[in-house]
C-alpha cells in the first residue's frame, strides 16, 4: 500500500474543524500538528478503530494547541493520493 503526504498550513481557531475533517475523510492513517519552525506538538495515528470514543479527548488536545499558537501545520499521511481515481 503506497502512502502519500501531504501538509496543510492553518490558524489555531481552525485547526479543530480541519483536523475534524480530516478524520472523518476515513484513508488519513496520521495527522502530526507542527508550528512553522517544524516543532511537533501532537501526533495522531488514526486506524481504522481509533474511532469514536478517543476522538474526543485528542480533539481537546488540539484544542489546547490552537489556544497557544497562532499558526500551525497539519501534516496528513493517507493510504493513497486523494487526487487519484480509484
Amino acid at each position: 500500500m503506497e502512502k502519500f503526504t501531504e501538509e496543510f498550513k492553518v490558524k489555531g481557531e481552525e485547526l479543530v474543524e480541519k483536523v475534524n475533517q480530516l478524520i472523518h475523510e476515513g484513508n488519513v492513517r496520521r495527522l502530526i500538528i507542527k508550528d512553522d519552525d517544524g516543532k511537533v506538538y501532537l501526533e495522531i495515528p488514526l486506524t481504522f478503530g481509533v474511532i469514536g470514543a478517543l476522538v474526543a479527548p485528542m480533539l481537546a488536545a488540539v484544542g489546547a494547541i490552537a489556544a497557544m499558537v497562532a499558526h500551525l501545520k497539519i501534516e496528513v499521511v493517507r493510504n493513497e493520493d486523494p487526487e487519484k481515481p480509484a
